[in-house]
């Protein structure tokens, strides 16, 4: 191990603890700093895209905001349904994911606990395994724990105060919305759904412009995301305006007034109905105690659209009226890198303990 790596792990000599999400729409990194006092945190889209160099025919590639912004067209998310399918989207990520690695710098020498998503999909699973297994990093230790608990970490402190806690997280994520109960780090009833979603969010927003601009405006979903991340807010929602270029010559400036809030209105509504008439029924019948103790503690919001600033408080308001009780809930500062920082913590008590 370099001096450099040496000091990220906190001048001990002992491997880097590492945290790693690869999400569906962003893959986070997070490693201690140089200083090994705070954490460095890697931040991307999850897509890449291919391009022959002009001068050697040889094929580059681009990856993230860079890959997205400039080929639109060909662009390619591997992991949109959250895991990869098959064995395409497996090669494609673990491209993506040793790019990362190589323009990073991430040390090899390094202790990684991935931030796995709760979904039934055992192939999905087995590639997302074998580009795990496959990268260039975690030669000393590589382990996995589910999202929705690495994300809770960050949300009870600056610890694992977490991992002795028993609650409910709930995972508002691109591709699934997800949720489980804790016990003591020991996930009982894990819920997913892929009929409420970020993704499906941004299909809405897109759907909903067209009918507010009485179709004269025809966006993306890339960016209904844009918009959905810049401006929906339950506390203080503006109207925004936007510029399009007209096929044939000229602009269209236009204002969007419902569209974003409406959709994100609509999400909450499905995760709370969801979550009241589908998951809790469930972990009541299974586990009534931890039920009880559970919703006596604040449920913890993790993933993209928990980044909403006001969701949090709306989600607690509309659950408690679905409950007929009072519900608290909770969230850390950025919940959307919330996983990766738990799972970096995980990280370096196991490097510790090791």
């Amino acid at each position: 191990m370099s001096d450099d790596d040496a000091e990220a792990g906190g001048g001990s000599g002992r491997s880097v603890p590492i945290g790693v999400k690869l999400g569906s729409t962003r893959t986070v990194i997070a490693l201690p700093d140089e200083h090994g006092t705070e954490n460095r945190i890697i931040k991307t889209l999850t897509c890449m895209a291919t391009y022959e160099d002009a001068l050697t025919g040889e094929e580059k590639i681009l990856y993230g905001e860079e890959a997205a912004r400039e080929y639109p067209d060909r662009v390619q998310y591997m992991l949109r349904s959250g895991l990869p399918e098959d064995e395409d989207r497996a090669a494609m990520t673990k491209t993506f994911f040793e790019a990362l690695i190589e323009e990073n710098d991430i040390p090899a020498d390094s202790g990684v606990v991935y931030a796995i998503p709760t979904i039934d999909n055992p192939a999905g699973l087995d590639n997302l395994k074998d580009v795990i297994e496959g990268s260039s990093i975690g030669l000393s230790m590589v382990e996995s724990y589910p999202e929705s608990l690495c994300g809770s970490i960050p949300a009870f402190g600056d610890d694992l105060e977490a991992i002795d806690e028993i609650f409910i997280s709930v995972n508002m994520g691109s591709t699934n919305l997800e949720a489980s109960a804790y016990r003591r780090g020991e996930q009982l009833a894990p819920f997913t759904t892929g009929a409420v979603t970020g993704n499906e969010v941004d299909r809405m927003i897109a759907n909903y412009v067209e009918e507010e601009t009485q179709g004269r405006v025809n966006i993306d979903t890339q960016t209904a995301r844009e918009y959905k991340e810049a401006h929906a807010d339950f506390v203080e929602f503006e109207p925004f305006t936007d510029i399009i270029q007209q096929p044939g010559g000229g602009t269209h400036e236009f204002t969007i007034e419902r569209s974003v809030m409406d959709a994100v209105d609509e999400y909450l509504d499905d995760a709370v109905d969801e979550l009241a008439n589908t998951f809790l029924p469930e972990l009541a019948n299974d586990y009534m105690k931890v039920y009880q103790l559970a919703l006596d503690r604040p449920v913890v919001l993790t993933g993209g659209m928990a980044c909403i600033p006001g969701i949090v408080e709306e989600f607690e308001r509309r659950l408690s009226e679905e409950l007929n009780r009072e519900i608290e809930a909770t969230a850390a500062d950025e919940p959307d890198v919330a996983p990766t920082v738990g799972a970096q913590r995980i990280a370096a008590r196991l490097v510790e303990n090791s």
